[in-house]
């Protein structure tokens, strides 16, 4: 780190610091309300800028609805394809639920078949 050889003068100090002063902002009049305003900002008091009404504050205040970027939209697409994935999940439990369904309904049948073969074979041993 840089260390001065010597003190600098109050003279010289104050010849730097001669151009670093406060200035006082730049201010205007509403020319809906007649409040004093920064230039260039929203009214506080009225919530206008350039004559149009920009802020919450203000009478008449619609807000716009604005488009979503190109990247917004990207995203929303991916999930869509997790919803395809999703359909094609439910599809497949879908199919295997019937399948487990169609299974049973034949194993009942053959239950079935097989109750109706016993009491038929022992109605006729009973002949």
């Amino acid at each position: 780190m840089a260390v001065p050889k010597k003190r600098t003068g109050a003279s010289a100090q104050g010849h730097r610091r001669s151009n670093w002063k406060a200035t006082v902002p730049e201010t205007t009049v509403c020319p809906n309300c007649g409040e004093l305003v920064l230039t260039h900002t929203v009214c506080t008091a009225c919530g206008q800028y350039k004559g149009k009404v920009v802020s919450r504050k203000a009478e008449g205040f619609v807000e716009e609805v604005k488009a979503e970027p190109k990247k917004a939209v990207k995203a929303k697409k991916a999930p869509a394809k997790k919803a395809k994935k999703a359909e094609a999940v439910e599809v497949k439990e879908e199919t295997k639920v019937e399948e487990t369904v169609v299974e049973e309904t034949k194993t009942e049948e053959v239950k079935a078949e097989a109750s109706t073969e016993e009491t038929t074979e022992e109605k006729s041993s009973e002949e």
